[in-house]
């Protein structure tokens, strides 16, 4: 069984967005025709309370993109996104989020950020993806979305620490490159943990 998992592919990380990934609403036509080659599709989506502790505004002083810590862990202060039950936190309206069987919600702990669809950023609590993966006999995943450096890397990693096959597919991706490597950097830390790189073809319909 192989399924495809859609990272966070919503309006506040496209172009507009409170934090707009570069080129990010390239990925939905990308994640749409990758549909078409899996048994069953899911995505997550970041759901933060407005209070969330990563947000800079939540932290008197201090500006987005600084370093900060949260819950003991080091921690990037984000601009306010993806917030509860606002437009930004809605998956891209091109998205053909009909075909989407299960979302899993993250992030949604204002102690801690979530950068995996699978778990929060010390594996303190699951998200239930991967259960739910196993149990329905999954064992290949295919994963895209936004963003490349972030929550794409981090999910894959725990995919392959949970025991799935792990295809990454680079043209549905986007960096936020605070440095202008930090896309292929991601690219390769994945390809060392184990997972495969996708040649661009894989996205061709």
């Amino acid at each position: 069984m192989r399924a495809l998992i859609l990272v966070d592919i919503q309006n506040d990380f496209c172009p507009g967005g409170a934090l707009a990934v570069p080129r990010g609403d390239e990925v939905v036509s990308v994640a749409n025709r990758l549909m078409d080659g899996v048994d069953l599709v899911v995505a997550t989506q970041d759901w933060h309370p407005a209070g969330h502790g990563s947000f800079a505004v939540n932290h008197p002083g201090r500006a987005p993109f600084e370093m900060g810590e949260l819950d003991g862990l080091p921690q990037v202060l984000w601009p306010a996104h993806c917030v509860q039950w606002t437009g930004g936190a809605q998956f891209h309206p091109g998205l053909d989020s009909r075909r989407i069987v299960r979302v899993f919600p993250k992030g949604t702990d204002p102690t801690i950020d979530s950068y995996s669809g699978f778990a929060d950023n010390g594996q303190r609590k699951s998200t239930g993806m991967g259960e739910w993966l196993h149990e329905r006999g999954v064992g290949e995943t295919v994963i895209c979305g936004l963003a490349t450096d972030f929550c794409v890397k981090a999910t894959v990693i725990d995919a392959l620490r949970l025991g799935f096959r792990v295809v990454v597919v680079p043209e549905g991706c986007r960096a936020v490159a605070m440095q202008p490597s930090d896309g292929d950097v991601a690219l390769a830390a994945m390809r060392a943990a184990g997972a495969t790189i996708a040649r661009p073809s894989v996205a061709s319909p």
